[in-house]
């Protein structure tokens, strides 16, 4: 397909973005922090700086979730919570972002449950399945009340409103590396990075102005929605949207021009200089580039 990247891997992460939370390692309570320093000390982190990406160790994860696939018998999700976790060295401080690969099952099988039809539901996975999978689920919030993951995930799309944290400074974008003797091929990578105050600067302010010119339509709602989810992390997080295997649906020449968080900025402050012709405009641009993508899902 045109526009389309070609990588050869024998794991081609799936066409999905992810925004995750990585909190200092000095934030979590005991006997949390001892675990994860041993993690962190016998594997050290997956990316050294902040201009680094978490790529091999997100297809780290994509293969062990092949492998639970492989299961003979069908699971709606992981029997134990992952003790996994992305790491980042940033300044000399470590970062961990747990994979909470069980509680994110959970909310994938939601997403299924209400996007698929009962009977191509049932075939994906039967009722006594599912019955089991939610019986686990309230028992473990009754159990685990305030839990959240550190990690949302969105196929086929970066909604727009998870460019909300992000400054244009924030971007990092690294071309794809073609294969160079024993090193493999290297797909291209586009995340942005920010510490967790900024992040909510920058939403608090989009949300402000979508309150008061655009209350109640999907952005301020999901500006708002934003907002409250990275209240529940340490102030001192760093904030990460991974374009993750959306890149091989982008395409590298688009790729490389996507500033979709630069545009976005550049929409709320001309809805906040009253420019609505001109925040329209941006925000149009924006939604235009993920509605080609999202198009491709249908694609034979």
């Amino acid at each position: 397909m045109l526009g389309v990247t070609d990588v050869h891997t024998s794991v081609l992460a799936p066409y999905a973005a992810h925004l995750r939370v990585y909190e200092p390692l000095a934030a979590y309570p005991e006997p949390d922090r001892t675990r994860w320093q041993e993690y962190v000390a016998a594997r050290g982190p997956d990316a050294g700086s902040a201009a680094e990406p978490v790529t091999e160790a997100a297809l780290e994860a994509q293969r062990g979730a092949l492998a639970e696939l492989a299961s003979r018998t069908p699971r709606a999700l992981p029997e134990r919570e992952s003790g996994r976790a992305f790491v980042r060295l940033v300044d000399g401080v470590t970062y961990v972002c747990p994979w909470s690969t069980r509680l994110r099952s959970w909310q994938a099988l939601e997403e299924l449950r209400e996007s698929l039809p009962d009977a191509l539901l049932d075939t994906v996975l039967p009722q006594p399945v599912r019955r089991r999978a939610l019986a686990a689920q309230a028992r473990w919030r009754a159990a685990h009340p305030d839990d959240r993951p550190w990690i949302l995930t969105s196929r086929w799309e970066v909604p727009v409103r998870w460019f909300l944290p992000f400054g244009d400074e924030d971007r990092r974008f690294l071309p794809a590396q073609p294969a160079r003797g024993d090193q493999p091929a290297r797909p291209a990578t586009l995340f942005y990075l920010t510490p967790m105050a900024q992040a909510r600067r920058r939403v608090a302010r989009g949300y402000r102005v979508l309150r008061e010119q655009l209350r109640g339509t999907p952005l301020a709602l999901g500006a708002e929605e934003v907002g409250r989810w990275l209240e529940d992390f340490h102030p001192r997080s760093l904030v990460e949207l991974d374009y993750g295997g959306l890149v091989h649906a982008i395409g590298a020449r688009r790729l490389a021009a996507d500033r979709s968080a630069a545009e976005l900025a550049q929409g709320l402050a001309a809805l906040r200089a009253g420019d609505g012709e001109g925040a329209a405009r941006a925000y149009e641009v924006v939604l235009e580039r993920w509605r080609v993508i999202q198009e491709l899902r249908y694609a034979n």
